[in-house]
């Protein structure tokens, strides 16, 4: 997602009429990050009131947590749509940087709420199970096992649109949400397993299964609360990015050598900082074209790059 920049996805939609015409529509960054945010929210809420329904209606405790967790994927959603809308705002007085780290708060947000859905879900796991050594509870019923196949084939299709579109437009809060999807995909897998030992007399495995599928999810929000601490924290950019980075530069016309090179990453842009040797004897009018064409191909090549500076240190 982009703002300063004001990048966008063209589609080229091609009608033929007399010969043929061509139009083209651009799509900006943000509204793919809303049109996703917007659809999960629509089938969300529809499939979380499916699940309770068969949840109730089958008696069983780890559907119906499993229900409470896609509810939670509605609310983590409208963060998401906060973030953005906050990321995508210009630059002010109060932030003449922007405010793309505003999609990080986002991000660590869902990773806290997320952590927090999962260690109740394990909690509650472990309590019932517990409980389910010693006590005969009423066998969940045949509801309960289409409910979860439905809700694992929907939720890992939201899984994997949301982070298509995550990594296109390079959405950390977006990534984080797509693995919302995908823990809740797995929570659904976990009161599958739950459901049908319950059915065969293994009645602590219902709650149980939750217990398993926590761990998965706390360990998913811990990854993406350490993404976005980094982007909050000047973290440096992918070595590998930074060899290409250096290659490119050495290929310009005036360049004698790379002396200094160092990224930050500013949510989800990077700002670059490099020195360049060129021949001390040239102009200044020489050097600034030289410096001019550094900062133009970086910015053009690495499309993540919000701003590049350039110093020049004579040969």
């Amino acid at each position: 997602m982009t703002c300063i920049k004001q990048k966008v996805y063209t589609e080229i939609l091609i009608y033929r009429s007399f010969g043929g015409w061509v139009y083209i529509r651009k799509i900006s960054y943000d509204k793919i990050a809303m049109k996703v945010s917007w659809i999960s929210i629509a089938i969300n809420v529809l499939l979380s009131i499916f699940k309770l329904t068969a949840g109730l209606m089958a008696n069983s405790a780890a559907m119906i947590s499993d229900a409470v967790h896609t509810i939670s994927d509605v609310i983590s959603t409208f963060v998401v749509i906060i973030g953005v809308k906050m990321s995508c705002k210009e630059a002010d007085s109060k932030h003449p940087y922007g405010h793309e780290r505003f999609e990080c708060v986002a991000a660590l947000i869902l990773s806290i709420f997320l952590f927090l859905i999962g260690g109740a879900i394990g909690y509650s796991g472990i309590k019932k199970a517990y409980k389910g050594l010693f006590t005969k509870p009423e066998m969940p019923g045949y509801l309960a096992l289409i409910a979860s196949v439905i809700s694992i084939i929907v939720k890992e299709g939201l899984y994997r649109y949301a982070k298509i579109a995550a990594k296109k437009i390079n959405s950390g809060a977006l990534l984080a949400d797509a693995w919302h999807h995908r823990s809740d995909a797995l929570s659904s897998f976990g009161s599958l397993v739950g459901i049908i030992g319950a059915r065969f007399g293994l009645y602590f495995m219902d709650p149980l299964a939750g217990v398993v599928i926590c761990i998965m999810i706390i360990i998913s929000s811990v990854s993406i609360f350490l993404d976005a601490i980094g982007k909050m924290t000047d973290k440096s950019c992918d070595k590998k990015i930074l060899e290409e980075m250096v290659d490119i530069i050495l290929q310009q016309e005036g360049v004698i050598g790379v002396d200094k090179i160092t990224t930050r990453l500013f949510g989800n842009k990077i700002y670059v900082d490099v020195e360049i040797r060129a021949d001390g004897s040239e102009s200044l009018a020489t050097t600034h074209e030289i410096a001019h064409r550094v900062h133009d191909i970086i910015e053009a090549k690495f499309e993540n790059v919000k701003h590049c500076m350039v110093h020049v240190n004579p040969d």
